[in-house]
């Protein structure tokens, strides 16, 4: 899912959304005024990712590999995504575009050093949607984020793929408009019944709707790299399965549990679009984020607050411990019997 400027996880970091991407008109709020605090944060990292002898802050390129190494299994990765792979505001922050906030400490930068590849090619970015995978994306503080899937090739062996939390809006609505919404009812769910039309709850068909445009994503994914293991990465816990943190997650009692469900529907629609495309493989991320929703003590939180941490993350966004923790789910996965497809 995705600095919270313009729309919080949903718009998993800032980004002007597509008009395609089928989401309502954002209006400024919280997550406009994130955006601020994560561009004054931005200037200050970014001298770090400047700094001589920081080989993980170069632009993609070959990985340094061991001497040697020439059985790796995969040689070629291409990671794509939103702002819950790019990792907004983990140290040290890439420059390329700084709108996209691309840690060097992402999980797909974790598993490139893990797995040895010899080139790797990071193109998430903060505010992403599926319509971003073939279009342009302007960010915030100047530039564009060609079409994620342009580098890959024939040659391409490996791709990761974690999409869905921008469109319409998703986590955007939710990360904006119910905790402005709490105050009406603490411990009942007005936002769910703010998005709850002529008895259809909006935001989890919305979410349902997401699996055919990761479908067709995955399809030209294919069509691009026919000898690339995919693998579809979905969205880690962010509310706990009981029980509520208001200073953390100022949501409704209620709507935490819906917040919950939304998020279960939406990565339920990854797994069918996984299933359906039959050559994707889906790595589950939610049920093995137990015990590290942003609810959770200290450092076992994978999940930033509403609160941003400059140093750390941005507001509703990942932490290093769950960059580290996906970057483990998905190597096992491509450890058990995952291979490059012939």
């Amino acid at each position: 899912m995705g600095v919270v400027p313009r729309g919080g996880i949903g718009r998993l970091l800032p980004g002007r959304g597509s008009p395609a991407s089928g989401g309502a008109e954002e209006r400024p709020g919280p997550a406009r005024r994130a955006v601020l605090a994560v561009a004054g944060a931005l200037t200050a990292t970014c001298a770090l990712t400047l700094a001589p002898g920081t080989a993980s802050a170069a632009p993609d390129g070959p990985a340094a590999a061991p001497a040697g190494d020439r059985d790796a299994r995969y040689s070629r990765y291409v990671a794509l995504g939103d702002s819950y792979v790019s990792g907004p505001l983990i140290p040290l922050m890439r420059l390329d575009p700084p709108g996209c906030f691309r840690s060097t400490a992402n999980y797909p930068a974790l598993l490139a050093r893990d797995l040895r590849v010899r080139s790797f090619t990071d193109m998430s970015c903060g505010g992403a949607d599926t319509t971003h995978m073939t279009r342009p994306q302007a960010v915030p503080l100047g530039g564009v984020n060609p079409p994620q899937l342009d580098p890959l090739t024939r040659q391409t062996d490996l791709v990761t793929l974690s999409i869905g939390g921008n469109d319409f809006g998703i986590f955007g609505e939710l990360t904006r408009t119910c905790p402005e919404l709490r105050p009406q009812d603490p411990t009942g769910n007005p936002c769910q019944r703010h998005y709850t039309v002529d008895g259809v709850d909006t935001l989890i068909d919305h979410a349902r709707r997401v699996s055919e445009r990761v479908s067709t994503i995955l399809r030209a994914v294919h069509e691009r790299a026919p000898r690339a293991h995919v693998v579809l990465v979905g969205y880690p816990r962010i509310a706990p399965p009981s029980g509520a943190c208001p200073a953390i997650l100022p949501f409704a009692d209620g709507d935490l549990r819906w917040l919950d469900a939304v998020e279960r529907a939406l990565n339920t629609s990854m797994a069918d679009a996984a299933e359906r495309d039959g050559a994707a493989r889906y790595v589950d991320t939610y049920g093995t984020s137990l015990g590290h929703d942003a609810c959770a003590p200290g450092d076992q939180a994978w999940i930033q607050g509403k609160d941003t941490d400059p140093l750390a993350a941005a507001s509703y966004h990942p932490r290093r411990g769950a960059m580290v923790g996906v970057a483990e789910q998905v190597r096992r996965a491509l450890a058990d019997g995952a291979h490059a497809r012939p």
